[in-house]
């Protein structure tokens, strides 16, 4: 059915896949035979208990999440996840960080406030264009955790290969670049991904975090909302969660695994992004801002050769009827966000776009 919908490329909130906005919305009014919408039942109820435990399950399901892991599902976004990580996390005070971009850059400065954060590796030197070697890095031996950012939204930078954390927990924020590509939980001690970019609505953040990590020792200022136990023993229930982004991601982990699961998820990413990087590839007017071995799946900066140019671009797309094709207003240039959702007739539609444009105007 035709919705009138554009290709929206935006770095989040972000599109969710047409099958289950249209099951959203067959259920909208009344979900399951409750006689009312998720948004206006008890969380304590048993219809969302039963939604709560499915979602759950389906995730655990698609990610292969092992017993000895809790998953929470947190509000605040990202950026109280930059706090609530070494709250919990730094027992001796110090963390490791890999600095790939900006959102690195926010945890680190957050972390700061808390403790000593050592800055163990950077692609600073090159405006975060690639990811620094990670196989033998200088890790504090009082570090708590080695912390990245796996896949930075606004560079376009991604790990593909995890650092070598020398035994030290490895936290990853995976908001960007969650669902994408199967990944072994095993080898984090905690995963946090913010919801809005590949998986639902915003307003809420998922944690898998292991168990054994889950402290009821924090220091006596840190706020109850704010302790990882404390959520894991209620689960994520010690106030009233966002009941409604539970409910819709829970039907987007439905959709994951009736296509197919990560795998098939990651197979269709891969060939969305190589049409897109090889257009930019044999462009001689645009260009990719990232080196080839570390470009995102998930987020494609790239410019003109100018910053006018690059403003004309954006203003050509959107009367072209794409959406959020403006690169991040701190690096400016372009960006197309290519999450889950977006469809492979989406990639191919903006790439003739960008030839026809190249044609006429370079």
């Amino acid at each position: 059915m035709n919705y009138g919908r554009v290709y929206n490329f935006s770095a989040g909130p972000a599109m969710m896949p047409e099958p289950v906005l249209e099951k959203i919305q067959n259920e909208l009014l009344n979900c399951n035979n409750s006689g009312m919408s998720v948004m206006e039942m008890s969380h304590r109820s048993k219809t969302f208990l039963r939604i709560y435990d499915k979602t759950v399950a389906d995730l655990r399901k698609l990610m292969g999440i092992p017993d000895n892991y809790k998953v929470l599902f947190i509000q605040g976004g990202g950026t109280l996840q930059f706090a609530m990580v070494p709250i919990n996390l730094m027992k001796n005070g110090t963390a490791a960080f890999i600095e790939t971009g900006t959102w690195s850059k926010k945890a680190i400065a957050e972390a700061k406030k808390y403790g000593k954060a050592v800055v163990v590796a950077s692609s600073k030197d090159k405006n975060f264009s690639y990811v620094p070697d990670c196989s033998d890095l200088d890790i504090p031996e009082e570090a708590d955790y080695v912390y990245i950012c796996e896949n930075e939204t606004i560079h376009g930078n991604t790990m593909f290969k995890l650092p070598d954390t020398k035994g030290k927990i490895l936290v990853s924020d995976q908001s960007s670049m969650f669902l994408s590509r199967p990944v072994n939980v095993a080898d984090y001690g905690l995963i946090w991904a913010g919801v809005q970019k590949n998986v639902g609505p915003a307003g809420m953040t998922i944690v898998i975090i292991r168990e054994d990590l889950l402290r009821d020792d924090l220091p006596a200022w840190a706020p109850t909302y704010l302790s990882y136990k404390v959520h894991a023993d209620n689960d994520s229930m010690y106030n009233t969660p966002n009941c409604w982004s539970i409910y819709c991601c829970g039907k987007v982990f439905e959709y994951l695994l009736s296509i197919g699961g990560l795998e098939e998820m990651d197979r269709r990413n891969r060939e969305k992004a190589a049409l897109l990087y090889d257009f930019l590839d044999q462009s001689s007017f645009f260009r990719s801002t990232v080196e080839k071995k570390d470009r995102s799946l998930m987020n494609v900066p790239f410019v003109t050769p100018s910053a006018e140019q690059d403003a004309a671009v954006v203003k050509a797309t959107v009367a072209a009827g794409f959406d959020n094709l403006k690169g991040h207003r701190s690096v400016g240039g372009l960006r197309a966000s290519i999450f889950n959702a977006m469809p492979k007739e989406g990639v191919e539609a903006l790439v003739s776009f960008l030839k026809e444009y190249e044609a006429k105007n370079a």
